[in-house]
């Protein structure tokens, strides 16, 4: 007998499109509420996670051809990197910057240096999570 996966692959991929949609909320929301990258990279993984159970392994990786380390290195460069730019002028390391500026279609928007931050978190976070999942569900042993 075939199996028919047609309820679980459709169901997964609604439930992971409304996760993804919450973790780019949480992402956005975490520099004046509670949020941010650890918590929007949480459910980005916790979304990714959920396609590689639901859809075999060798599929999400073609459509998701990343290698995580190189993930985690770059998160990590990107948020020393927005540590070490409040050195350059004299303040303490991790020191927030912002300010507000006019876009044609957003209005007021305020930048701060804390979204990049975050943004690097985000990447550790995501690649250590898949990471540490996909090492062991690959081991054989």
């Amino acid at each position: 007998m075939k199996t028919n996966f047609l309820m679980l692959h459709t169901i997964t991929r609604i439930v992971s499109f409304i996760v993804l949609s919450f973790s780019v909320y949480l992402f956005f929301a975490g520099h004046n509420a509670p949020g941010g990258g650890f918590i929007g990279g949480l459910m980005l993984a916790t979304a990714l996670i959920l396609l590689y159970v639901s859809f075999d392994l060798d599929s999400i990786k073609k459509v998701l051809p990343f290698d995580y380390t190189v993930i985690i290195g770059i998160g990590l460069l990107l948020a020393i990197l927005t540590g070490l730019n409040s050195l350059l002028f004299g303040d303490a390391f991790l020191t927030q910057y912002f300010d507000y500026f006019q876009w044609p279609f957003f209005g007021e928007v305020e930048l701060t240096t804390a979204l990049p931050f975050d943004l690097g978190i985000l990447m550790v976070v995501v690649g250590v999570a898949l990471l540490i999942i996909l090492s062991i569900a690959e081991d054989v042993s």
